[in-house]
């Protein structure tokens, strides 16, 4: 069952996604396929691709999808691949969502630099993620903590609201929103037409 946060945050999408309903969608770092399922459940794609660079996520999403009844599979696909090497043509992809995946990406700005490859003009990219910045980005231990964390684990790559901007940016993104809860952000930029 698809929990009502989930739902709240989708609704929140389609204002972001709005220009593009009926396209085609990736959902990158899709994990178990949550947002790929509710993408696919709602009628508003033509395609949903459900891409994660994890064999067993992926795996998992399939098994998800195969326990719900009236799943639209014949517009629902699976792929594996890693977010800094999409395997699309440019210009192909009406919107690209990555849900709480940004900050995961060993590197954020050849994967939004890819992402922008593949979105058509007038395609748009939305993402939540998590960042340290406002308040608690002046304090010294937090700056050292989030430099330590980019540096040392590689795992987790926490950027502030004025980075996602100018990551956007630097990639050929246009018209950049964010809508902030805590330190949870939901972003959305697009390609121009």
């Amino acid at each position: 069952m698809l929990s009502s946060l989930s739902d709240d945050k989708f609704e929140m999408m389609k204002g972001f996604l709005k220009p593009i309903l009926g396209g085609n969608i990736i959902d990158a770092s899709c994990g178990s396929g949550l947002f790929s399922r509710l993408f696919a459940k709602s009628g508003l794609f033509s395609m949903v691709v459900a891409l994660d660079y994890s064999e067993n996520m992926l795996r998992q999403c399939y098994e998800f999808v195969q326990q719900e009844d009236n799943f639209p599979k014949e517009n629902f696909i699976l792929v594996r691949a890693d977010i800094a090497r999409l395997p699309f043509v440019s210009s192909s992809v009406d919107a690209v969502h990555a849900g709480a995946a940004l900050h995961c990406w060993p590197s954020p700005s050849s994967a939004v630099a890819e992402i922008s490859r593949v979105l058509r003009p007038g395609g748009v990219f939305v993402a939540t993620t998590y960042i340290l910045d406002g308040p608690f980005s002046a304090v010294p231990f937090l700056t050292t903590f989030r430099r330590s964390v980019k540096q040392v684990s590689g795992s987790c790559i926490f950027l502030s609201e004025r980075e996602l901007e100018a990551l956007c940016k630097a990639c050929g993104l246009v018209g950049f929103k964010c809508i902030r809860n805590g330190p949870f952000v939901m972003i959305s930029a697009a390609k121009p037409k």
